[in-house]
Protein backbone atom coordinates (compact mmCIF):
# COMPACT_ATOMS: atom_id res chain seq x y z
CA UNK A 1 0.00 0.00 0.00
CA UNK A 2 1.27 3.70 -0.51
CA UNK A 3 2.11 5.96 1.68
CA UNK A 4 -1.74 7.91 2.05
CA UNK A 5 -0.96 11.96 3.09
CA UNK A 6 -4.29 13.26 1.72
CA UNK A 7 -8.15 12.11 1.62
CA UNK A 8 -7.26 12.39 -2.56
CA UNK A 9 -4.68 9.58 -1.86
CA UNK A 10 -7.28 7.23 0.13
CA UNK A 11 -9.86 7.47 -2.35
CA UNK A 12 -7.19 6.75 -5.16
CA UNK A 13 -5.81 3.74 -3.76
CA UNK A 14 -8.95 2.24 -2.50
CA UNK A 15 -10.00 2.72 -6.18
CA UNK A 16 -7.16 1.28 -7.50
CA UNK A 17 -7.21 -1.83 -4.62
CA UNK A 18 -11.10 -2.58 -5.97
CA UNK A 19 -10.89 -1.84 -9.65
CA UNK A 20 -10.61 -5.46 -10.72
CA UNK A 21 -13.29 -6.28 -8.22
CA UNK A 22 -17.15 -7.14 -9.86
CA UNK A 23 -19.11 -4.03 -10.42
CA UNK A 24 -21.29 -2.87 -6.99
CA UNK A 25 -19.21 -5.41 -5.16
CA UNK A 26 -18.14 -4.87 -1.59
CA UNK A 27 -15.08 -6.23 0.66
CA UNK A 28 -16.25 -8.45 3.62
CA UNK A 29 -17.04 -7.01 6.45
CA UNK A 30 -14.25 -8.55 7.92
CA UNK A 31 -11.97 -5.83 6.34
CA UNK A 32 -11.45 -2.48 7.95
CA UNK A 33 -13.25 -0.49 5.17
CA UNK A 34 -16.30 -1.63 2.73
CA UNK A 35 -16.30 -0.26 -0.46
CA UNK A 36 -19.04 0.55 -3.51
CA UNK A 37 -17.94 1.41 -6.18
CA UNK A 38 -19.53 4.32 -8.53
CA UNK A 39 -22.76 2.69 -10.52
CA UNK A 40 -25.31 4.05 -13.12
CA UNK A 41 -28.14 5.01 -12.11
CA UNK A 42 -31.32 3.21 -13.70
CA UNK A 43 -34.48 3.60 -13.94
CA UNK A 44 -36.92 0.99 -11.75
CA UNK A 45 -39.59 0.48 -14.63
CA UNK A 46 -38.76 1.48 -18.50
CA UNK A 47 -41.82 3.69 -18.62
CA UNK A 48 -40.20 5.27 -15.85
CA UNK A 49 -37.66 7.24 -17.93
CA UNK A 50 -37.47 10.52 -16.06
CA UNK A 51 -36.23 8.92 -12.44
CA UNK A 52 -32.94 6.79 -12.03
CA UNK A 53 -31.96 4.97 -9.11
CA UNK A 54 -29.10 2.51 -7.70
CA UNK A 55 -28.93 1.23 -4.01
CA UNK A 56 -25.57 1.86 -2.68
CA UNK A 57 -25.92 -0.73 0.52
CA UNK A 58 -26.69 -3.26 1.50
CA UNK A 59 -26.77 -5.23 -1.84
CA UNK A 60 -30.85 -5.74 -1.31
CA UNK A 61 -33.76 -4.20 0.07
CA UNK A 62 -35.65 -7.36 1.50
CA UNK A 63 -34.25 -6.37 5.00
CA UNK A 64 -31.54 -4.53 6.73
CA UNK A 65 -30.74 -3.50 10.57
CA UNK A 66 -28.97 -0.01 10.14
CA UNK A 67 -29.14 2.10 7.44
CA UNK A 68 -29.42 1.29 3.48
CA UNK A 69 -28.40 4.19 1.26
CA UNK A 70 -29.31 4.72 -2.58
CA UNK A 71 -28.78 7.56 -5.51
CA UNK A 72 -31.70 8.88 -7.25
CA UNK A 73 -32.91 12.14 -9.19
CA UNK A 74 -36.13 13.13 -11.32
CA UNK A 75 -36.49 15.32 -14.23
CA UNK A 76 -39.74 17.09 -14.43
CA UNK A 77 -41.11 13.98 -12.58
CA UNK A 78 -42.95 12.69 -9.80
CA UNK A 79 -42.44 9.94 -7.26
CA UNK A 80 -45.00 8.73 -4.54
CA UNK A 81 -44.62 6.25 -1.97
CA UNK A 82 -45.20 4.50 1.69
CA UNK A 83 -42.84 2.93 2.92
CA UNK A 84 -42.27 1.44 6.70
CA UNK A 85 -39.03 3.25 7.11
CA UNK A 86 -37.99 6.47 7.81
CA UNK A 87 -36.42 8.42 4.62
CA UNK A 88 -34.16 10.91 4.55
CA UNK A 89 -33.11 12.75 1.15
CA UNK A 90 -29.86 15.34 0.82
CA UNK A 91 -30.44 17.17 -2.66
CA UNK A 92 -26.72 17.22 -4.35
CA UNK A 93 -28.62 18.97 -7.21
CA UNK A 94 -31.91 20.74 -8.40
CA UNK A 95 -34.44 21.62 -6.50
CA UNK A 96 -36.93 18.61 -4.82
CA UNK A 97 -40.34 19.89 -3.52
CA UNK A 98 -41.44 17.18 -0.43
CA UNK A 99 -45.15 16.87 0.21
CA UNK A 100 -46.02 14.63 3.13
CA UNK A 101 -48.84 15.20 5.87
CA UNK A 102 -49.94 18.45 4.23
CA UNK A 103 -46.52 19.89 4.98
CA UNK A 104 -44.12 20.77 1.98
CA UNK A 105 -40.85 21.42 2.03
CA UNK A 106 -38.46 23.05 -1.02
CA UNK A 107 -35.31 21.71 -0.91
CA UNK A 108 -31.78 22.83 -2.81
CA UNK A 109 -28.62 21.61 -2.73
CA UNK A 110 -27.09 21.30 0.70
CA UNK A 111 -30.50 20.59 2.03
CA UNK A 112 -31.94 17.81 3.69
CA UNK A 113 -35.69 16.82 5.28
CA UNK A 114 -37.07 13.49 6.54
CA UNK A 115 -40.48 11.76 5.85
CA UNK A 116 -40.94 9.88 8.92
CA UNK A 117 -41.74 5.92 9.27
CA UNK A 118 -45.33 5.26 8.48
CA UNK A 119 -46.47 7.73 5.75
CA UNK A 120 -46.68 8.75 2.50
CA UNK A 121 -44.19 10.72 0.55
CA UNK A 122 -44.28 12.61 -2.52
CA UNK A 123 -41.15 13.69 -3.68
CA UNK A 124 -41.12 15.78 -7.32
CA UNK A 125 -38.63 18.12 -9.08
CA UNK A 126 -40.27 20.60 -11.47
CA UNK A 127 -37.26 20.55 -13.94
CA UNK A 128 -34.08 18.38 -12.23
CA UNK A 129 -32.75 16.95 -8.61
CA UNK A 130 -30.38 14.37 -8.10
CA UNK A 131 -30.78 12.87 -4.23
CA UNK A 132 -28.82 10.79 -1.62
CA UNK A 133 -31.58 8.84 0.23
CA UNK A 134 -30.66 7.08 3.61
CA UNK A 135 -33.41 4.98 4.68
CA UNK A 136 -34.02 4.13 8.35
CA UNK A 137 -33.64 0.35 9.83
CA UNK A 138 -36.33 -2.25 8.62
CA UNK A 139 -35.34 -5.40 10.37
CA UNK A 140 -38.51 -6.86 9.74
CA UNK A 141 -38.12 -6.68 5.56
CA UNK A 142 -41.90 -4.72 5.85
CA UNK A 143 -42.26 -3.48 1.75
CA UNK A 144 -42.59 -0.53 0.82
CA UNK A 145 -45.67 0.00 -1.75
CA UNK A 146 -48.14 2.24 -3.05
CA UNK A 147 -45.94 3.52 -5.98
CA UNK A 148 -47.10 6.23 -8.19
CA UNK A 149 -45.01 8.18 -11.23
CA UNK A 150 -45.84 11.16 -12.93
CA UNK A 151 -44.15 13.16 -15.16
CA UNK A 152 -44.44 16.65 -15.06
Amino acid sequence: MTDITSPFAVESELRMQTQNAAAGSVASHADAIDFWAAQPLKNMKPEWSRMGTRLICPDSLDRWDGFALSEWELSAAAWEDFHPHSETNFVVAGELHIECGGQTVVLGPGDAARVNAGRVGRYWAPIYARMIAVYGPNPDGLESDAFKYTEI
